[in-house]
């Protein structure tokens, strides 16, 4: 069913917004319900178009209405019409539910990121750092003494090269060369790849 007024028929006039909200001000109920059905239409049209879900645009629109029952008394004639003044209520509403909604989702991401926590089996960690240390060990004992020394010296006491030649007493060219050697021979014990 169309509103649309066919041409040469005058429209009939709305009920004066201006006067309504006056006597809303007043206290004046009948003026509320007169004022509600002039603007519940285009209120909840305008949150609609901002919010999109239905039943938040409803809700929306009944707080908005019931703000300009509330706050008739701020509406100031001389900057502007009524229905300006509550589509201008009604589009900030409708912005804050549409914030308000987006502010939500993210902090129940957020949440729902920060629960989740990769799975973890702290025993076969265990099992298998053991099993690597062995293997480490068992490997070790296949070096020369000076391979497994100067490594050793190195690699868990953190000696550098010439301080691992001072402690052995050994040139450094056949510290480099030993510990070179031996790391070869771990690389293919420990079955690293080249």
């Amino acid at each position: 069913m169309s509103s649309v007024v066919p041409l040469g028929l005058p429209r009939r006039p709305g009920p004066d917004l201006k006067e309504l909200v006056a006597r809303v001000v007043r206290g004046d109920q009948d003026a509320f319900s007169a004022l509600y059905d002039a603007l519940a239409g285009p209120v909840f049209g305008l949150v609609r178009r901002v919010v999109r879900d239905a039943a938040q645009s409803e809700e929306v629109a009944q707080e908005v209405l019931v703000e300009i029952w509330r706050t008739a008394a701020r509406y100031q004639p001389e900057r502007g019409e009524v229905m300006s003044w509550v589509l201008t209520v009604a589009h900030r509403r409708a912005v804050d539910r549409v914030r308000s909604a987006q502010a939500a989702a993210d902090r129940d991401r957020r949440a729902a990121e920060s629960a989740y926590t990769a799975a973890y089996d702290e025993v076969a960690e265990q099992v298998e750092g053991r099993l690597e240390r062995e293997q480490v060990r068992r490997c070790l004992k296949t070096l020369t003494e000076l391979q497994r020394e100067s490594l050793t010296l190195a690699y868990y006491r953190g000696y550098s090269y010439p301080e691992v030649a001072q402690v052995l007493g050994a040139p450094l060219g056949t510290v480099k060369t030993r510990m070179r050697d031996g790391l070869i021979r771990m690389r293919d014990c420990l079955g690293v790849g080249a």
